[in-house]
């Protein structure tokens, strides 16, 4: 019966960590390789599997830059309780909002500059260099952002931290499955494979939670019910980037460990359980085990004849 319990309150703790509530898990599923694993494959795996992790980088971009804006979209019309629009009128919304993004702008822009030959070296030298520079101040910019708006708090660090142990320890349960299901053509493939996805979260989730934020100023009622909490949202990209960083080197600095399947999922239960227990300490504490105890009583002296 006890072991019931422990593995139903495993499974509970699991399930709330898995499904926090939105305000944190639009950042959980995205990816930020440029920042947080990108330079460590370079170094330890070379130019070639750089590539493939490129190429492995196209459907995370989809998920961070549309999949995501349109889940924030729909969470805030289910928050708020939006209904007096139409669906039509949502996708419309939705469609010119998506455009009006800077990122896609970009994205929309240089599909049309390629379809019509227009690329780098074509274009004047004052104008690819200022492309260039404004491409290496992006990293810089966010990683400024991110240290001046940051607030920790312990309670809510000691949170953050369990939950990126718990995705840390989900996505090695997912690399192990992987590795073990998938052939793999050789050991630098398998690293890519547990490195890749515990690159930290992206910014561009959270760039989309604040224009949804922005959709709310100004209106009293939306504005004092926000479907994000913002302030959360910078200090789990603040935690995760060193959080990342050093899992990823811990991962390449190992050796030849974690190209075993078993160890990476070893290594993720290990992970999981980390992130459960002081749940479970949590819940003992605040369970009472004791004995209620009796008042003392005095006997009294039985009346003599």
């Amino acid at each position: 019966m006890l072991k019931k319990k422990v593995f139903l309150l495993s499974i509970s703790c699991l399930a709330q960590a898995l499904l926090i509530y939105w305000k944190k898990l639009l950042l959980i599923p995205s990816l930020a390789p440029g920042l947080t694993c990108f330079p460590f494959v370079v170094e330890y795996l070379g130019d070639d599997i750089l590539a493939w992790a490129a190429l492995s980088d196209i459907g995370n971009k989809v998920f961070v830059l549309l999949i995501a804006y349109m889940l924030a979209m729909s969470w805030f019309y289910k928050s708020h309780r939006l209904t007096s629009r139409s669906n039509t009128e949502k996708i419309k919304q939705l469609l010119l909002s998506m455009v009006k993004e800077p990122i896609n702008l970009v994205i929309i822009s240089a599909i049309l500059l390629l379809s019509f030959g227009v690329n780098l070296e074509s274009m004047p030298i004052f104008l690819s260099d200022a492309i260039l520079m404004m491409k290496n101040m992006m990293t810089p910019l966010v990683l400024l952002f991110i240290g001046i708006a940051v607030v920790f708090k312990w309670a809510q660090l000691r949170m953050i931290a369990s939950l990126l142990t718990f995705r840390a320890g989900f996505v090695f349960l997912l690399s192990g499955v992987f590795v073990l299901l998938v052939p793999m053509p050789n050991e630098a493939a398998i690293l890519l494979a547990v490195v890749f996805p515990q690159s930290a979260v992206s910014f561009w989730p959270f760039a989309h939670m604040s224009a949804v934020r922005s959709m709310e100023i100004g209106n009293k009622d939306l504005e004092s019910n926000p479907t994000f909490d913002l302030e959360l949202g910078i200090n789990v990209l603040a935690i995760s980037m060193p959080f990342s960083t050093l899992l990823i080197l811990g991962v390449f600095t190992s050796g030849s460990y974690f190209t075993n399947p078993h160890h990476i999922l070893l290594f993720g239960g290990l992970m999981l359980c980390v992130s459960v227990i002081p749940k479970i300490f949590q819940y003992i504490k605040g369970t009472d085990f004791g004995i209620v105890a009796f008042p003392d009583k005095k006997l009294k002296d039985s009346p003599t004849d």
